[in-house]
């Protein structure tokens, strides 16, 4: 580029990858995705450091699968926005101010409780998602397509984090 031309192509958005440019609306939507799944990943550690009580082991357990999952979905958001020439904002005060998701409680926490609260949580950051999946699907498919597996494994997880503490539906 010569220098002249300098000024005129940070107006046009040009970068030198020359791909798509995520939309203000799109780089917002995913950023939403991204801070509750970065906010699930710390209530997860939250819950899987302070659970206690019967069938502690498992559940202990359970949530360091939904911690990693939480966590690769995050860093697969933030590198989707990249790709799209958006700033990821995972900085705690970010995370804090923008996320939907309940504060997790401090202290102990029963085992039945935290299955509770952890549904609670991958149920809310699936909804967010389905809240803005068409405005995303609409602009950038490719986005829309990634959110579809993590809901896909977050509502998987929703589903067997649940069933701990469902009693069996007898016809």
């Amino acid at each position: 580029m010569r220098r002249s031309d300098v000024g005129v192509a940070s107006t046009r958005r040009e970068h030198a990858e020359r791909g798509f440019v995520a939309s203000p609306e799109l780089a917002k939507n995913l950023q939403r995705v991204h801070v509750d799944l970065i906010e699930l990943h710390l209530q997860g550690k939250q819950a899987h450091w302070n659970v206690v009580g019967r069938n502690f082991r498992d559940l202990h357990l359970q949530l360091d699968e939904i911690v990693e999952a939480a966590r690769e979905f995050s860093d697969d958001v933030a590198e989707r926005l990249r790709a799209l020439h958006a700033t990821p904002d995972g900085r705690s005060a970010t995370v804090a101010e923008q996320t939907s998701l309940p504060e997790f409680p401090n202290g102990e926490v029963d085992t039945a409780e935290t299955v509770d609260l952890i549904t609670e949580r991958l149920e809310a950051v699936v909804g967010t998602m389905r809240d803005v999946h068409d405005d995303v699907d609409e602009e950038d498919p490719t986005s829309a397509d990634i959110l579809h597996a993590i809901i896909e494994r977050l509502e998987q997880l929703a589903w067997m984090v649940s069933a701990e503490n469902r009693t069996p539906n007898r016809a």
